[in-house]
């Protein structure tokens, strides 16, 4: 699920990838030319709508991560990351009990 006209691209992991690992993740990002920090995000965290400068791939190792992106929900889970242009308007939060690890890509 993709808002193209937005540039919001949303990919999984999949078994030809190979076992999801935090490091084979971060090389796939890290490929596609972004910095990448991890993050940990306990339940009840809530981002409120705000945008970025640049591009950013958020990406999640365990846990889901719900962003909204105007009328569309992508919720995250183990190896989903979702593409998000420079300036897209956007929000997060944890859904669920389970801590939420995330790499967070930006493009400078």
């Amino acid at each position: 699920m993709s808002d193209p006209e937005r540039g919001v691209r949303f990919e999984s992991w999949t078994e030809e990838d190979g076992p999801l690992t935090e490091k084979r993740l971060m090389g796939v990002i890290e490929r596609e030319g972004y910095e990448v920090c991890v993050y940990a995000y306990r339940e009840g965290t809530v981002f409120p709508e705000h945008k970025h400068g640049q591009d950013k791939c958020d990406a999640v190792l365990e846990g889901t991560l719900r962003i909204r992106v105007g009328d569309s929900a992508y919720d995250l889970k183990p190896g989903d990351r979702l593409y998000l242009p420079a300036g897209t308007r956007h929000a997060a939060e944890v859904v669920g009990r389970t801590t939420v690890v995330s790499l967070d890509g930006t493009k400078w």
